[in-house]
């Protein structure tokens, strides 16, 4: 079993915590904040990665963050 999780952007602009492999989200939360909590709750032992949301001087909107 993978100890990762990923916060991902919506269509509808929340975010999603989903596992690799998922078909459903483990939660849907209103702000990216929110989401990184919702993960650090579901697994305080899980690699978190956020998705980019804007361009950055470290990245563009396809790469993926630490919290």
């Amino acid at each position: 079993m993978s100890n990762n999780l990923y916060v991902e952007r919506r269509p509808d602009g929340s975010y999603a915590v989903t596992k690799p492999g998922a078909q459903r989200a483990s939660a849907v939360e209103s702000t990216q904040q929110q989401a990184i909590e919702r993960a650090r709750q579901i697994n305080p032992d899980a690699a978190i990665h956020v998705e980019r949301v804007r361009n950055t001087s470290g990245g563009n909107p396809d790469k993926w963050r630490k919290p």
